[in-house]
């Protein structure tokens, strides 16, 4: 069966209805598309099912007579577990239909799976999914980093613009999640420094929420500190992602990284941090534990008492989904929230409000860096400065050094900072030296 006899896509194959999947599926049902859906854990499914959803004991019952399968899951071996076999969504697929992968995944894994649905007539694109906010799949506000055939995803945009914000079709099988890596490191380096820097405020009493509000006003802002950081002000650790997921990524970071040839310095040192994370924490945990290990090492906590992020993900589970929203002068949107914290403000010193602007100086000089090593990775890999910025603008690693440079990317370094970080010369809020602890 050929591309020509699907003109109009209406039924839809989705392997995985967790936090990200379902709000996915939601709004495929709301566009009035068939979705038939498949999960390892059956009561998962109970609210696209509710929905409208068709449930199917089986990835290839699922998959069965579908223009497009959607797989979202959170490892590489369950995406391959779920695609192949008697039982696989691929068993299920006719020719002429499109297999698509929103995991971040191993592209190896990818290129496997894609290498077996061409065999039997079945195109592939992966298009893992970056939020344009905290946990964007709730009101469809992501982007899709697309590889695979350019006819396939022309045949497909229209189901991926229903089930986010933006699209980008980025090159070939792999570049999909070669892309989707290198904006997770931004945000990843930006979670570690922040966290750090807080802890430090904290340690020399400057209150948490004061020294947050002084970052995401400065240069130092990213969507890690603005939309996350509050996560770590009501202890809650953000309860939408597990460590086991950000150890994962960042693994794959390091690999690719190797593979390509790129140093990574602070990168690797990230990685580090989170594989430390999982050392010491339930791979299941929150993956803002990340912070905790700074916490512990500076003696002190940034929770501040009474005080709860307003998102269904921080501290209050029964906090309404985001119903109010905001539009940046990107265009980009988020969710317009009200912090409130019970604890007044208090008078800082000369000392206090020095060393504020001395931390955003280092958040800054942080996404600087970070930012270059993300370009190392895109440039690595053959893509554009150009497409690289515009990934990173419309992704959880943008920041506002990222944003404030955006005509400055060309053929030369929009940093020029290679080799300039070594172990000796890494960030202090990457890796903090034992020196300023004592």
């Amino acid at each position: 069966m050929s591309a020509a006899h699907f003109p109009n896509i209406q039924r839809v194959g989705f392997i995985g209805t967790g936090s990200m999947g379902r709000p996915m599926i939601a709004k495929l049902l709301q566009a009035g598309y068939q979705v038939g859906v498949y999960d390892i854990d059956p009561p998962a499914a109970k609210d696209v099912v509710e929905k409208g959803a068709r449930w199917h004991d089986a990835p290839s019952d699922a998959a069965r007579d579908c223009e497009i399968v959607i797989t979202c899951l959170p490892l590489p071996h369950d995406v391959f577990d779920n695609m192949t076999g008697e039982q696989g969504a691929l068993a299920g697929m006719p020719p002429g239909s499109v297999w698509i992968d929103t995991s971040t995944t191993d592209y190896h894994n990818t290129v496997e799976i894609a290498r077996r649905a061409a065999a039997i007539g079945v195109d592939s694109l992966e298009a893992p999914v970056s939020n344009l906010s905290h946990m964007g799949v709730d009101f469809a506000n992501v982007s899709f980093f697309v590889g695979g055939p350019s006819e396939a995803y022309g045949r497909c945009q229209t189901v991926l613009q229903t089930m986010g914000a933006i699209s980008f079709h980025v090159g070939d099988i792999g570049q999909g999640q070669s892309v989707k890596l290198l904006t997770n490191l931004l945000f990843y380096a930006a979670a570690v420094a922040s966290g750090h820097a807080l802890c430090r405020s904290v340690r020399e009493g400057i209150p948490a929420q004061q020294a947050w509000r002084k970052f995401v006003a400065s240069s130092a802002n990213s969507v890690a500190i603005e939309q996350f950081v509050p996560f770590l002000l009501d202890g809650s650790y953000d309860r939408s992602c597990t460590l086991e997921i950000t150890i994962k990524d960042m693994g794959l970071t390091v690999q690719l990284a190797d593979e390509l040839g790129v140093g990574l310095p602070i990168g690797r040192a990230v990685e580090e941090r989170y594989r430390e994370a999982g050392r010491k924490f339930d791979r299941y945990d929150s993956h803002l534990r990340v912070v905790e290990l700074a916490e512990v090492v500076f003696g002190v906590r940034l929770q501040v008492p009474g005080y709860r992020t307003p998102s269904k993900y921080g501290a209050d589970p029964g906090y309404p989904l985001d119903q109010e929203f905001l539009t940046d002068s990107l265009g980009r949107t988020k969710p317009k929230r009200e912090h409130v914290f019970p604890l007044d403000d208090v008078p800082l010193t000369d000392i206090q409000i020095h060393l504020l602007k001395s931390l955003v100086d280092e958040l800054t000089q942080v996404n600087r860096l970070i930012l270059e090593e993300a370009f190392d990775l895109g440039r690595g890999m053959g893509l554009s400065d150009v497409l690289i910025h515009d990934v990173i603008t419309w992704s959880v690693g943008a920041s506002a050094w990222s944003d404030s440079h955006a005509q400055q990317y060309s053929s030369q370094r929009l940093v020029h900072l290679a080799g300039a970080v070594s172990p000796l010369t890494m960030p202090h809020l990457i890796c903090p030296q034992m020196e300023e602890l004592s």
